[in-house]
This record gives structure tokens, C-alpha cells and sequence, in this order.
């Protein structure tokens, strides 16, 4: 195998994103390590390259340290939807903080490249709308959305750490809420949570009276503005996000139509700490990685919903 070909260990890589970005590192004619524990990552997402003799499935939790010769990594392991990062809180943070620091710890020993899948929750709830990456964050540290908003915000200090005391190279993205095939039909993300009961004939669940905000990306396109980010030269933090801004009722009243417009929709409380605006600001991206967002939410949509219909119309084979 020439030498020129990069060897990419990407955490999480049978997860939603992960996957997407595996099929991409692999039609590329890269080498890659997909390493995942199967809390939210599914064996299926990537079976089209099991066997592949660039391909290597590793099932290891990011919280315990493991030695590999890398070129990059790609470091995605966290639970990403408030249903699975809450379910155990404890470790959600662990994989945030520990995770992230044994894949650092590998990126310095073997002068791997280590990019960081952050979020736009360590914005929180925030106070300055659209978000740039300036913007410091408005964080609840003791709310049930902590574990996953302060690990990661600990996850970019660790990284930004490394980079002063070891030289380790860092690239950090901040994803802002991202839809398409493969998401789990129960992880509570609002894309996913409206499909999954249009098609089942249930009413559309709305938090609040859904006048709150959302920046929906399709995954495709983030996948391509983290893979920019990757081979740049500039350590981010940078916001990979669509700009255009939806209120949830838009959202659910748009996949209804496309399903089922005779539905109902249900309202339902507000959870704890929901941020009632997300919008990114992507200038940096567009300056400095050339990237901006090419899928409308309408084209995703029906990709999703093409995928989610596949994947929950039972089998008719006997």
C-alpha cells in the first residue's frame, strides 16, 4: 500500500455522522480505523465496507486509552441527542473530557492531526443571535443538558491545552443540528422525532408552543465542511451549520405536508434549558474553508424521509 495514503481512525465511525463521514475517507481511497462502542453507533451504518482491506472495525470505549498508528483522527464519540447523552449523564461527560483526553494523548505520541467534533450547545441557551464562534456561551453547569454542553466546552480546553503545551495539531468544529439517513428513529432530535410519527400516523409533538428556532444541515454538507476543515490550516474553532433559520412548527408543519397533512400537531412543555434560538454564523467557514451549505431543507427532507420509510416499513420477504 503506497505510503502517500492517509490512515484515519475516526471514533464514533458507526454512528450517524461518523458513518457518513467513513463512506466518504473510504471512496477517497483512504485507510481507515472505525472505532465505536455501539452506545448509539450501529454495525449496519458501515457494513458496505466490512472485509474491505482498507477498512478496520474496532470496538473500544473512547474512555479507555488505546495505542494505534495514525495519521488523523477523527475524534466524533459522544452520545449527540439529549435522549441518549441524558441517559447516563455521568458518562456522557466521562466520554467528553476522557475521550477526548486519551485521543489527544494519542494524537501527541504518534503526531497524528486530531479533529474535534464540538457543538453548538456550548452556546447554550444564548443571548447573542446568530451565534458566531466570539460568542462565549450562556451555559447552565448544573441543568440536565450539562453533561454534554460543559464536556464539550471542556473537550475544546483540552485541545486548545495540548496545542500550547505539545504542539499538537487541532482542528475543533462547532455542528450545529444536522439531519439525514441514517439518524436513529428514537433519538429524540426534532427531524427525526417528527418522520418517525408522521409515518406512524401520530400527531407532531411540539416543546413549547414551537416558536423556537433551528438551523437544520443536511449531512452531507457538514460532512464535506469537517473533511475542509481537516486538511486546512486553520485550528477553529469554526461553525459548520446552515444559516437559514426555521421555527419548530415550521419544521414539523413542513414534514407533515410531505407525509401526512392531515395530522394533528400536540403541544406539549418546554424541557429544561431548550434553547429558544440556534443560528449559525459561517463566515469563517466561508473564508477560510471555502464552505458554505448546498442542500435546502426541503431536498434533505425528502432524502431522510426516503431513508426513515426504507428502514421502518417492514420486511415483505417471507
Amino acid at each position: 500500500m503506497p505510503s502517500s495514503i492517509m490512515r484515519n481512525l475516526v471514533t464514533g465511525g458507526a454512528g450517524f455522522v461518523g458513518s457518513h463521514l467513513v463512506d466518504r475517507l473510504m471512496e477517497a481511497g483512504e485507510e481507515v480505523l472505525c472505532l465505536d462502542n455501539y452506545f448509539t453507533g450501529r454495525k449496519q451504518n458501515i457494513e458496505r465496507w466490512l472485509g474491505h482491506p482498507r477498512f478496520e472495525l474496532i470496538r473500544h470505549d473512547v474512555t479507555e486509552p488505546i495505542r494505534l498508528e495514525v495519521d488523523r483522527i477523527w475524534h466524533l464519540a459522544c452520545p449527540a441527542s439529549p435522549v441518549h447523552y441524558q441517559h447516563n449523564p455521568i458518562k456522557t461527560a466521562k466520554t467528553s473530557f476522557l475521550g477526548t483526553y486519551n485521543m489527544l494523548g494519542l494524537a501527541r505520541r504518534v503526531g497524528a492531526r486530531l479533529l474535534l467534533a464540538s457543538t453548538s450547545e456550548v452556546y447554550g441557551d444564548p443571548e447573542v443571535h446568530p451565534q458566531p464562534e466570539s460568542y462565549r456561551g450562556c451555559v447552565n453547569t448544573i441543568g440536565i443538558r450539562s453533561c454534554y454542553d460543559e464536556g464539550k466546552r471542556i473537550a475544546e480546553t483540552l485541545c486548545f491545552d495540548y496545542q500550547r503545551m505539545h504542539g499538537t495539531e487541532i482542528r475543533v468544529v462547532r455542528i450545529f443540528n444536522t439531519y439525514g439517513p441514517r439518524m436513529l428513529p428514537d433519538d429524540g432530535r426534532v427531524v427525526s422525532n417528527f418522520i418517525v410519527q408522521a409515518l406512524r400516523g401520530e400527531p407532531l409533538t411540539l416543546y413549547g408552543d414551537g416558536s423556537q428556532t433551528r438551523s437544520f444541515c443536511f449531512v452531507d454538507d457538514l460532512v464535506e465542511g469537517i473533511i475542509r476543515l481537516m486538511n486546512g490550516s486553520q485550528p477553529g474553532p469554526i461553525n459548520i451549520g446552515n444559516p437559514g433559520e426555521f421555527t419548530i412548527r415550521q419544521l414539523a408543519e413542513l414534514v407533515r405536508e410531505k407525509i401526512n397533512p392531515s395530522l394533528d400537531l400536540i403541544c406539549k412543555p418546554l424541557p429544561q434549558d431548550d434553547p429558544l434560538q440556534r443560528q449559525p454564523v459561517i463566515t469563517l467557514a466561508q473564508q477560510y474553508l471555502g464552505w458554505q451549505p448546498t442542500v435546502a431543507l426541503s431536498q434533505g427532507l425528502d432524502r431522510t424521509i426516503a431513508d426513515f420509510r426504507e428502514r421502518l416499513t417492514p420486511s415483505r420477504r417471507a
